[in-house]
Order: structure tokens, then sequence, then C-alpha cells
């Protein structure tokens, strides 16, 4: 008797725990086309801004609930509007750059409807105004376009000859 309740209630609580709707996990919902920018070498106290884009990948209207930084020195800006399905969004983030060095800054994004937590990452290096115009000295910025040069003028040099008329 003692093993059909063991039985009854171990059926009940593993049918229970079952039939529990699965939670959404953020790769259900939302793709995101980079979850790391790099700023590269910024230069101090000129902030530094950069864009997250995120597909909803769901087939319902995609909220983002919050987009926290982990910091003070740290900006953040969502869209707050739903996302509809297979259309994007973006969480802006501006770094103040403050203080010189190497820094790794996180964004904590929180979907509705999602239990799960994602963490989206910029990173970077801060250099003094002196260190920063220093190395753009030295290695001066490129424009990106194409330069097409023109083809070489060539020269002919034209013979001139003396053509006799044959007309009778």
């Amino acid at each position: 008797m003692k093993r059909f309740l063991l039985s009854a209630a171990v059926l009940a609580i593993t049918s229970t725990v079952l039939s529990q709707p699965q939670a959404k996990k953020v790769a259900d919902v939302a793709k995101f086309t980079n979850e790391t920018i790099d700023f590269g070498k910024i230069k101090q106290s000129i902030p530094a801004k950069g864009t997250f884009t995120v597909t909803n990948i769901s087939n319902a209207p995609l909220i983002i609930e919050q987009a926290n930084p982990t910091c003070g020195c740290t900006i953040s800006d969502y869209t707050k509007e739903p996302i509809a399905p297979g259309k994007t969004g973006v969480i802006n983030a501006t770094y103040n750059a403050a203080n010189a060095g190497h820094f790794e800054k996180h964004l904590t994004v929180k979907f509705a409807g999602v239990d799960e937590m994602k963490s989206i990452t910029f990173t970077g290096d801060v250099l003094t105004a002196v260190e920063f115009d220093k190395l753009k000295a030295a290695a001066p910025v490129v424009d990106a376009k194409p330069v097409v040069a023109a083809p070489a003028a060539t020269v002919k040099t034209v013979k001139k000859e003396k053509v006799k008329s044959t007309i009778k």
C-alpha cells in the first residue's frame, strides 16, 4: 500500500511539473546582429555611441522591457514600441569615456514574456588626448573611397606622308 501511495505521489508531481509551460528563452524570440561592439581606440571625454540591432524571430510582437547598463558611465536607449515578427529594433549605448584605459561594459536586456536576461557587451580603449593625437599622427586616416587613376595618356606620333594623287 505504501508503494502504491508513493508511486501515485511521484506520478502526480511529475505530471504537474511536465504540464507547466516551458519558459521562453531569448534565443526563441530574438536574434542580435552583434552581441559585442568594439569601439577600438577612442579619445578621452568624447562619448562613444554604438547600436545593437535585434530581430524578432518569433511569431508574436516582441517588446524590449529593459536595456540597463551595468554602470553609471553608460546611457542606454531602446525601441519602446513592439517589434513586429521579422522586423528589427535597436538598443543604443553611449559610453562617456571619462577615464583612460581599457573598458568592457555590459547592458542587461529583458524582453516581455521571457524569464531569461540577455547580456550584450561593448569594449574599447580610451586614450588621453595626447595619446590619441599621437596615434592619429602616426597613422593618418585614409579616405575609404577608392581612388581611380585616370588611364595614362598615350601619345602617338603620326608621320605625315605626302600622298600623290593619281587622278587623271
